[in-house]
This record gives structure tokens, sequence and C-alpha cells, in this order.
């Protein structure tokens, strides 16, 4: 965030009009085309959510995703409200996509959030009991910032919609990581007690991203390491939807509220965030939750999540 600050910004009509083109002609499908799961960095076709992205003005698009009743992060039941973080996937997906095909020198080292908030309107949220939820998705770009000739951060924004109806919102900033991986090492935590699924949120064990440690200290320690969703191909450190989602189930836990009360999520990352060993911190707030993440001594993110009144 901090080397995004520093870096030589042009207006935001200039960037629009020279940093983003239809460069679909001469990178794989057609502007419109369903974008591959490949394309997207995805692990497995089965993780794709976007499909189609379509140019509506020089920085709005328009996109058509499809939620599946049977998503991973999903509960297991015969009517499913889909998770929260389904919104935040299908905006990093988009983002994947638009770099691909409409960022003037975008390249294989794609853009990482650094930054993500949604909020959701429960009373409109579909509730899926058939195969798949279709999903219609605007899209804004906004805050691009250009550097050396190609694209170095940027703002995306998605309003959600089905059946015609406005369900939720994502915002999210893309920039290049502020620093080297090589700077974070993960803090062993011996004697892991790790919590229900049920009491963070989580439809299954393997959802699970928490364990209590010494002294009750709460800290990540993701049940499946390599988790299709919130951590594909076993990273090093951690990604902002899954210390997104480390804020959330930690909220729940702390709260000892429902996954049904959750209307917002944000969270910052200011520094690397180790795989395994970072503590979580939750303070309450009212009808939010403030959460710290540290690596160490240091805040390496900081988020907060917000829950209906009973």
């Amino acid at each position: 965030m901090r080397d995004m600050m520093a870096m030589e910004a042009s207006s935001v009509t200039e960037l629009l009009d020279s940093g983003i083109e239809d460069v679909s002609a001469g990178r794989r499908a057609g502007p419109g085309g369903p974008p591959t799961w490949r394309e997207l960095g995805l692990q497995s076709m089965s993780a794709t959510l976007v499909e189609s992205l379509s140019r509506r003005g020089s920085r709005f698009f328009e996109a058509l995703c499809q939620w599946p009743r049977w998503h991973a992060l999903n509960e297991r039941a015969l009517a499913v409200t889909h998770h929260p973080l389904l919104m935040a996937e299908s905006a990093r997906q988009l983002a994947a996509a638009l770099e691909l095909r409409h960022l003037k020198g975008a390249d294989d080292n794609r853009l990482q959030p650094v930054s993500v908030s949604l909020g959701v309107d429960p009373r409109a949220q579909p509730v899926e009991r058939g195969a798949a939820s279709d999903v219609l998705v605007h899209v804004t770009v906004s805050d691009l910032v250009e550097r050396m000739g190609a694209v170095a951060a940027y703002r995306l924004t998605a309003e959600f919609f089905h059946a015609g109806t406005r369900f939720g919102a994502c915002g999210m900033t893309l920039a290049r990581p502020s620093r080297p991986p090589l700077e974070v090492a993960s803090t062993p935590y011996p004697g892991l007690l790790r919590p229900a699924p049920a009491a963070v949120g989580a439809s299954a064990e393997p959802d699970v991203l928490l364990a209590r440690g010494a002294q009750g200290r709460l800290v990540i320690a993701p049940c499946d390491p390599g988790h299709p969703v919130l951590l594909p191909g076993r990273p090093a450190l951690l990604p902002a939807l899954a210390v997104m989602e480390a804020g959330r189930q930690a909220t729940l836990l702390y709260r000892g509220a429902l996954p049904s009360a959750v209307a917002g999520i944000a969270v910052r990352l200011d520094a690397p965030v180790p795989s395994r060993g970072a503590v979580v911190e939750v303070a309450a707030e009212g009808g939010a939750s403030r959460f710290l993440v540290k690596a160490g001594e240091q805040i390496a993110a900081m988020g907060t999540v917000t829950l209906l009144r009973p």
C-alpha cells in the first residue's frame, strides 16, 4: 500500500484513455467470450465462477457469473445461501480476466488484491435450491496507476444482481506485492486446538483456518494448507481473501454469531501474512468487530466484520 502511494499517477481520464484498451483480438478468446480456468489462474475448472466479461464503456464492464450450489465454501443443505466470499472470489476472477483482455501492459505477473471490502443485503441474497445461481455483475474500473507503460495498480468495483435485484457489492484494490515473500517465516505453534467448523461458520473441517495456541491465542493454521479456493497451490503467503475469511471466522468465534449475521467484511494488507502462524486478535465495537493479523510483532493486516443487529 505504501508503494502504491509513492507511484506517479496521471489523471483518471488520461489513464482510462491510455491504460485500458481492448487487447482481446491478440489474446486468446474474443471480448465477452468465456475465460478459461487456466486464464483465470485457477487450479481446476470446478473453481470457475466467471462465465463472461463484456465491455460496456471506457471503464465499465458487464459480467455473468454462475455460483454452484455445491461450491467448496457453501454449506451442504437443501437451500443454500451462498458464502459471502463468493462475491470477493468472483471479483478476483473478474480482475484476472480484465488484466488478460483489457488492461494495457498486463502480463503473467498478475496484480494481487491488497484491500477488499464487501457488503451484502441478506434480504435480497440469493438462496439456491437447484444446481447454481446465475449472477449479473456490473464492473467499474477506477484509480488506475501507471508505471513504465503498464498498469501497476487499480480499483475494481463489482455490483451483484440476481433475478434483477441488487444484493451485494465488492470493492477491491489490486497492486504489486509490497515486499518479497522471503522476509516472512511461519511461526510454529505446537499443541493447537482446532474449533468445530460450525463455531467459525465453516461448512466442513477443511475450511477451518484457525486454531487455539498457547495462552488461548487464536492463530491462523489452515486445516487444508492447499484449500482449492482459499489457498490454491499451497502459497507461502496468505492471499487477501484467505485473510478476509480468517477475520470472518475469528469474529464469529469471538462473538458467538451465526454466519447469516454477517453483512459486511473488509480487509487491508499492510505486510505479507505467512500461510501459518499469524495471530488474529478481535475486538467488538457495537455491531462491528475489528480484527488485527500479526506476523511476529508486526501488524500485517487489519479489517472489520459487520454483523446484523439481533
